[in-house]
């Protein structure tokens, strides 16, 4: 893996996790799962809501889709882009 690419899938992890664990398009998803299973009762409901947890299956979901198939390297370029995005955003409103 070139120091590119680690840098593509680390930020690709990045907003996929942030994707489903805070962002508010994915809220009424994250409200059925906590319904079913709330955070402080299930562990995997807290998965949902804890980022750093989440990012290692997120990570693990992106490196192992690159293995099988090539289009990850596209979906994960366009994730780490809005990264940098959003990112670069949220430094300019400070």
């Amino acid at each position: 893996m070139t120091l590119l690419e680690l840098a593509t899938y680390a930020l690709a992890t990045y907003r996929l996790t942030r994707l489903i664990t805070r962002d508010t398009i994915t809220a009424p998803l994250r409200d059925r799962i906590y319904n079913h299973l709330p955070p402080e009762e299930s562990h995997l409901g807290y998965l949902f809501t804890c980022e750093w947890c989440m990012s290692i299956w997120t990570a693990s979901l992106l490196f192992t889709s690159s293995i099988i198939t090539p289009v990850t390297d596209a979906v994960a370029t366009v994730l780490a882009l809005s990264a940098v995005a959003g990112l670069l955003t949220a430094y300019e409103d400070k």
